[in-house]
């Protein structure tokens, strides 16, 4: 990790007080190699702005639990806040400076020190307290290299779906009476119906259509719901017979069902990136959701699918054209599931215009921020009937 404060952003937190100077830290912050996503930006400006503007240790103390993901950090933190404030190490408005620790000498589940990093049972322990972690850890609070962690954890999800009645028939120990096997039984027992025989239904599994939002205002989310959309292909290529789809919209609607097959999850979210050429633009859902629903509707890609659309409904086109184009879509579709990154906030409410026109014909509506959500979204996936 880079040890240098930015000579360039190195402008007193004296001068630059509120908002203007959490902006300040936070990018201090982030030039040592600190992450932080725009979330803990906004909460920190929301806490400074409830304290005093001279209080130099409120400032301090609301900083360090709002940026600081890591506790290998805390040390990196108190070093760029000092700089920042121009203020000596052994100042009596901070508290003193904590010493640094690395990965290894911190617990992953709290913030002690292990008590034998060479015990069996205790690395064990360290190992599932780190994956709990992970899975409780919000996307756009987590650094990069915990996003990689969780993306590589997300590989290991088996999506899967519903199934269906199909046409096909197999026989069975229940169902219709087959009665052209039944009569060519009973030509060995004299005509005798002895031996009765079924036949039941095939099952299955429906199409799955995976609808990601890859504007501005998801892009801390985007790459992770993207990962789980290639974990729905590779979970569909062990189940012959079921196929995935993926869309990517911002400002207009992106297959990419095509360029997640390569074998590498990494290359196929590469490729998938770089056809999308909208990436972190504006939105415009209802467009998106009306073209998806002319234009693949009609080649009946969307007739008795589940369709997963993840997006915080953050529309900036006309929210009446979004109620009328998922209304279409509800109408040729299984089951819509509604995945918003933003319930994942108990203080949540779906109130911005476009989740309120989008709602009613949703048919679940889940969290999207975690890792668990996402299995709890497989979860769902599999029990929809």
């Amino acid at each position: 990790m880079d040890t240098e404060v930015d000579p360039t952003a190195q402008a007193s937190l004296h001068t630059a007080s509120g908002a203007r100077g959490v902006v300040i830290l936070a990018d201090a912050l982030r030039h040592v190699g600190v992450g932080i996503g725009t979330g803990q930006v906004v909460a920190c400006q929301q806490a400074v702005e409830q304290l005093a503007p001279a209080d130099l240790a409120d400032r301090y103390w609301a900083g360090r639990a709002t940026l600081i993901n890591d506790p290998t950090h805390l040390a990196v933190y108190d070093r760029v806040f000092r700089t920042m404030a121009s203020v000596t190490t052994d100042d009596p408005q901070l508290p003193p400076v904590p010493p640094a620790r690395s990965v290894a000498e911190v617990d992953a589940g709290t913030d002690r020190r292990a008590a034998d990093e060479h015990d069996g049972d205790s690395m064990a322990g360290a190992v599932a307290s780190e994956r709990e972690r992970l899975r409780r850890r919000r996307f756009d609070r987590a650094t990069d290299d915990e996003l990689a962690a969780i993306q590589r954890m997300l590989g290991h999800i088996t999506i899967a779906v519903p199934r269906r009645s199909s046409r096909r028939t197999r026989p069975g120990r229940r169902g219709e009476l087959d009665l052209g096997r039944t009569l060519e039984r009973a030509l060995a027992t004299d005509g005798e119906l002895i031996d009765r025989s079924w036949r039941t239904r095939r099952r299955r599994p429906r199409r799955l259509v995976v609808l990601l939002d890859v504007s501005g205002s998801m892009a801390t989310h985007a790459r992770a719901l993207l990962r789980f959309a290639v974990a729905a292909r590779r979970s569909a290529d062990r189940d012959a017979g079921r196929r995935v789809e993926v869309f990517a919209f911002a400002t207009r609607l992106t297959r990419l069902s095509d360029a997640l097959a390569a074998r590498d999850p990494d290359a196929a979210i590469a490729t998938a990136a770089d056809r999308v050429v909208d990436w972190d633009g504006g939105t415009a859902i209802g467009a998106c959701v009306d073209d998806l629903v002319r234009t693949w509707g009609r080649r009946g890609l969307l007739r008795g699918a589940v369709v997963v659309v993840c997006s915080d409904g953050l529309e900036r086109g006309d929210p009446e054209q979004l109620g009328v184009a998922v209304a279409r879509l509800r109408r040729q579709v299984h089951r819509i599931v509604w995945v918003n990154p933003l319930a994942g906030d108990p203080r949540y409410a779906p109130s911005q215009r476009g989740m309120v026109a989008a709602l009613p014909h949703v048919d679940v509506f889940l969290p999207g921020h975690d890792l668990a959500s996402l299995e709890d979204l497989a979860r769902v996936l599999a029990d929809l009937d």
